[in-house]
């Protein structure tokens, strides 16, 4: 295999809604590159990038694919990734590095939500995007609706290159605008016949022609008074002017194909070849430090690194996309986040499961390497000297979350370092252990995700687990003042135990002045404030602690020991157990014993007088508001909201998006859970959405009282 330069290297994601024939797509490319003798199929479980056992299990992508191409003296790289919502974080990894997005959409089905959310993840990331409308040979194809549904989300940068001539049932030909032919193939597929447009079809093509060059020339001042002067562009004029269009997102080109039947796939990827930008045509990469690096071969050599999976007999394998220089088999590369020195043993070009070893690879490529000790996912390698550093990979937050743990309790340990391996190859999976809620702690896009990892688990690693509700993390704080005393007396012969507190506490807002004056067993008591202490507390709100002891009753050196036995409290609050926050305490008086005095006397009589005042200040429970959005199909809005409103969420909002309806929404974590599945049902898996964490909000009463008897029953159990 030749080492290709950055001028000849594309790199495009083919990304989807499930269904819409990614995969069969990306056999029909290597197919025709010569990559591969015979293309693969889904029903068959012999393509090569859905070959591993979960993703022939069902049916269907569930890992992004790295794979190449040879094409006309070019290699065109392309990630498969998966359509399912579920699996979005590798469309996200891919878009990364890639250079354009090419969206297939469904002829069938048209523009989906899936569609939407995607090309939302493009625009973020200024990423062209080319849409190829698939399975124009079904007999319930409509292409023409399809395009139309596609101006109507994405404007008139929506420009037609091709159109079927005789979709569904006997689809064969194509009019292509851009080059003004027909193509026509027999039942094989592949190469086709290429033939004058028929007179009927002449006016259409001229119609589509003329808007071509209109979007073309748009982008370009130069061709625009070329096209003044002449009235019209040649076919290369043309090119210059799509590729400028699709570098600025301005343009929109649209193919069709059918993958299945190998019709179309030469020609658009010919399109790719000439008119798609390559490596060297894009802006440069930057730093995290704001540096330009060029995709340039001759510049020092430096890896991104996207993405991690673990391969039977191979071990861990690491793809990447070579940001600068040229990498060669043996190099020795240093990381940029921990320092740890990595030897680059073996490089491969990677067809999927097929991988082909090659000694070098310059600026631009994308590839794969095994055995690196330190390196993961969004690391940055570097020769020597060299400080690139390539941020993070933004991934969305999760929106479904369980408990887990292993059948057999000895096989704990084992399945965490499993879990850990598998966030490792996939980031949207987030495990972790929550000393709050003591429970092991899974979280990911969906149930069918998380559902995904146990089946893997299980098949894979042979390991038995469930899962079973998480708790939610709720915080427990108080709605008015309350003051208390303890006096915490212990004699058993010799030294004995003796400290006394009181106390005042109230809730805490940001902002409000130190205290000055309290009403104590019905008198107004002047409070002086000595010392104070603010504790940003890890679980979210303050403590804040004061020391108001006069004349010495206290000796400051107890003062420490108080604070640690309120903090104590403060992590297994009075009413549920649950971390407390915003509160703050006034210590103003107290007895000590000039021998019987010591810090675990007063850490005991703070903890009770913290709580017995935190039982009598009207204690409330609070609970996780979560900010969700859900982008809908309009018939299904009635029924979404209805939903949503069983699930205790304040509305707050809707507008149209993109041909969509966009629902936003104050929702409890609590009434969160199977929520996808829940979505998923209600709309037959056309809509999707987002959840982002807002804060903490008092729950109703009859929660509170549910909480409350649940966690008494939940201890007299233990008991």
């Amino acid at each position: 295999m030749k080492t290709y330069k950055p001028n000849e290297i594309k790199n495009i994601a083919l990304v989807g809604s499930a269904g819409s024939g990614k995969t069969t797509l990306a056999e029909a490319m290597m197919y025709e590159g010569g990559v591969i003798p015979r293309r693969g199929s889904i029903s068959a479980k012999n393509t090569s990038s859905d070959y591993r056992p979960v993703e022939q299990e069902y049916g269907s992508s569930v890992f992004p694919a790295v794979l190449y191409t040879e094409w006309k003296e070019h290699k065109l790289n392309f990630i498969d990734t998966p359509g399912a919502d579920d699996f979005v974080g590798g469309v996200i990894s891919a878009l990364n590095v890639v250079d354009t997005g090419v969206m297939v959409i469904n002829a069938v089905r048209g523009i989906e939500v899936g569609t939407e959310i995607i090309s939302r993840h493009a625009k973020r990331l200024n990423k062209p995007l080319i849409f190829v409308i698939n399975q124009v040979d079904h007999e319930k194809a409509n292409f023409d609706h399809a395009v139309e549904q596609a101006k109507a989300a994405f404007g008139s940068k929506v420009v037609l290159v091709q159109y079927p001539v005789n979709p569904g049932i006997g689809f064969n030909r194509v009019i292509d605008v851009l080059k003004m032919e027909m193509y026509q193939w027999k039942p094989e597929g592949g190469k086709p016949d290429v033939l004058p447009i028929p007179k009927e079809e002449e006016e259409k093509a001229n119609e589509l022609h003329n808007a071509l060059i209109e979007a073309a020339a748009e982008n370009d001042e130069g061709l625009m008074e070329l096209f003044f002067d002449k009235g019209s562009l040649t076919e290369d004029e043309m090119r210059a002017g799509i590729r400028k269009g699709l570098i600025a997102r301005d343009m929109f080109p649209v193919f069709c194909v059918s993958a299945e039947k190998d019709m179309c796939v030469r020609r658009f990827m010919e399109f790719v070849i000439n008119v798609a930008p390559s490596a060297s045509s894009m802006p440069p990469s930057i730093t995290e430090d704001g540096d330009e690096v060029p995709y340039d071969e001759k510049g020092p050599t430096s890896l991104y690194i996207f993405n991690t999976t673990v391969e039977p007999h191979l071990g861990e394998v690491i793809y990447f996309k070579v940001a600068s220089g040229t990498v060669h088999e043996g190099d020795d590369l240093y990381n940029a986040t921990n320092d740890a020195k990595e030897r680059i043993s073996t490089l491969y070009a990677v067809a999927g499961k097929n991988r082909t070893k090659v000694t070098e690879m310059m600026a631009g490529d994308i590839g794969a390497t095994v055995k690196l000790k330190n390196t993961n996912n969004g690391d940055t390698l570097n020769e020597k000297d060299i400080h690139y550093k390539f941020g993070k990979i933004q991934y969305p937050n999760p929106r479904f979350r369980t408990a887990v743990k292993a059948v057999n309790t000895s096989d704990e340990e084992k399945l965490a370092e499993v879990l850990q391996r598998i966030h490792q190859e996939d980031p949207t999976f987030l495990v972790e252990y929550s000393k709050e809620l003591k429970q092991m702690i899974i979280s990911g896009q969906g149930e069918f995700h998380l559902n995904t990892m146990k089946w893997r688990i299980e098949h894979n690693d042979k390991l038995e687990i469930e899962f079973y509700p998480p708790r939610i993390p709720y915080r427990e704080t108080i709605t008015k003042y309350a003051y208390a005393d303890y006096r915490h007396k212990k004699q058993s012969g010799g030294a004995g135990q003796f400290g006394e507190v009181h106390l005042v506490i109230e809730p805490y807002t940001e902002g409000m002045p130190a205290p000055t004056m309290y009403k104590i067993n019905g008198v107004d008591s002047k409070i002086s404030v000595k010392d104070t202490e603010v504790v940003e507390l890890p679980w979210g709100g303050k403590l804040v602690f004061y020391n108001c002891i006069v004349g010495g009753v206290i000796d400051a050196r107890f003062m420490p020991a108080i604070l640690k036995g309120i903090m104590e409290k403060m992590e297994e609050g009075p009413l549920t157990g649950s971390y407390a926050r915003d509160i703050r305490v006034s210590v103003y008086d107290g007895k000590m014993h000039p021998v019987d005095s010591n810090e675990i006397s007063f850490k005991l009589a703070g903890r009770h007088a913290f709580s017995t005042a935190f039982k009598q200040a009207s204690p409330k429970i609070l609970e996780p508001i979560y900010d969700v959005e859900v982008l809908v199909p309009d018939e299904y809005m009635g029924d979404v909201m209805g939903d949503l409103q069983t699930r205790r969420a304040i509305i707050m909002g809707m507008e149209a998006d993109s041909g969509f309806q966009k629902l936003m929404a104050k929702v409890p974590l609590k009434e969160m859970q199977r929520y996808s599945t829940a979505l998923s049902s209600i709309t037959g898996g056309r809509a999707s959405f987002t959840m982002n964490f807002s804060g903490y909000e008092k729950v109703p009463a009859e929660v509170q009282d549910e909480l409350l008897k649940a966690y008494q029953e939940e201890k007299e159990e233990d008991e």
